[in-house]
């Protein structure tokens, strides 16, 4: 299922090209941004009567900020407080980690980026996709990381969001949701033609990563992005492994006035999502990525930072959605209050951004698929409130 999300936020930033790494050279001493960020969440849950709760993270190491909060209630019938530490699932921002280990991989020799998927997928899908009209031997682990393979998306079809909640208990396999693929969407271009969002494309790097490590997928991603050097203590792949001793429970999340806590996960369990976690570590996640933490070659995140060029509109792309280039490899680069920022958000109200200019990274999550202004005001007001901190 996409992130209606990413796509809202559009409505106040445009792609940026020009990307800035540059940090302040010396560290700054700010005042306490606390009790802002705390006005900016309680905000956000007062302003919209459809977001129950809000948890916030804001880290800035050159700025001497690392700040968690929360308003709101993580159950709503039980009048449960929001807390920091309340973990949700994350939808698509598991896209992120999915395309930092195919990259860590990349780095160890294991994948090549360029290389055909039929090169590393199982006879069995790659047939099935060459059933539907695809060429697998022309899409490359660069073309799925960048979503310009050609490939629709299962996760966007009427028929899928259909099946989910007639029946929220099926065990969906990533195979299943191939054929999904095949029985209910149709190619939209040959690789490298156009620009179009597919969790289709992340399922299958999930079953390449499996194939390539021998190992299963939350295991592959845990140990090569190490979690535990990270401190992810508070992540963990639903159903793949157990939650982590100790961890609060789940918040609830909500799609409209439905609540979608219970619903298992398999739908979006495979690479295309499939983690839960706190907004703290997930915005530990994300920073890490451009503070030079997960990656053993600093030029990697270039890597990461790159697309493929010349690639059109998809024929199936709306007004809000994104313009070709922007999408990279588990990340998109836009530009938010003059600022290059590099994102993901989740279907489910979950969203992580850099800075790299104020060394910022931030997580947010509103417990509700359709936050709206919501996100871009906690977007925008932690930018502000922040880059007030670094003059």
């Amino acid at each position: 299922m996409r992130s209606n999300a990413r796509d809202i936020i559009l409505m106040i930033i445009i792609p940026v090209f020009a990307i800035s790494c540059s940090t302040p050279d010396e560290p700054i001493v700010p005042t306490d941004p606390g009790p802002a960020f705390q006005a900016l969440v309680d905000s956000v849950v007062a302003e919209d009567e459809n977001i129950h709760g809000v948890a916030l993270a804001v880290i800035s190491p050159t700025l001497g900020i690392e700040w968690e909060g929360a308003a709101g209630l993580a159950d709503p019938e039980a009048a449960t407080p929001m807390t920091p530490v309340n973990p949700v699932r994350i939808a698509s921002n598991t896209k992120t980690y999915v395309a930092a280990t195919v990259l860590r991989l990349a780095e160890e020799g294991k994948i090549d980026l360029d290389t055909a998927i039929t090169h590393y997928l199982d006879t069995e899908i790659s047939d099935l996709l060459e059933s539907d009209g695809y060429d697998p031997s022309t899409i490359t682990i660069r073309h799925l990381l960048t979503h310009t393979g050609g490939l629709d998306d299962h996760g966007g079809a009427e028929e899928y969001t259909a099946a989910i909640v007639a029946d929220p208990n099926h065990h969906w396999t990533p195979n299943e949701q191939i054929r999904c693929l095949v029985d209910w969407c149709e190619p939209l271009a040959g690789p490298s033609e156009v620009y179009s969002y597919s969790d289709s494309g992340y399922v299958l790097l999930g079953t390449i990563i499996e194939n390539v490590t021998g190992q299963s997928l939350d295991k592959a991603v845990r140990e090569m992005v190490d979690f535990e050097k990270l401190g992810l203590d508070e992540t963990w792949w639903e159903i793949l492994e157990p939650a982590p001793k100790g961890v609060t429970e789940r918040a609830h999340q909500f799609l409209g006035d439905l609540d979608v806590t219970e619903f298992l996960p398999y739908f979006d369990l495979y690479g295309g999502g499939g983690i839960a976690t706190t907004m703290g570590d997930l915005a530990r996640f994300h920073g890490a990525i451009f503070r030079g933490e997960v990656y053993s070659d600093p030029g990697t995140v270039e890597i990461m930072l790159s697309t493929i060029e010349g690639a059109a509109v998809s024929p199936k792309a709306t007004e809000r959605s994104l313009p070709p280039g922007a999408y990279r490899m588990g990340v998109w680069v836009l530009e938010t209050e003059g600022y290059a920022t590099y994102h993901h958000t989740g279907f489910w109200g979950t969203m992580a951004v850099h800075v790299p200019e104020l060394d910022l990274t931030l997580a947010a999550t509103g417990n509700q698929n359709q936050m709206g202004p919501g996100f871009d005001e906690i977007l925008v007001e932690v930018i502000r409130i922040v880059g007030t901190e670094a003059q």
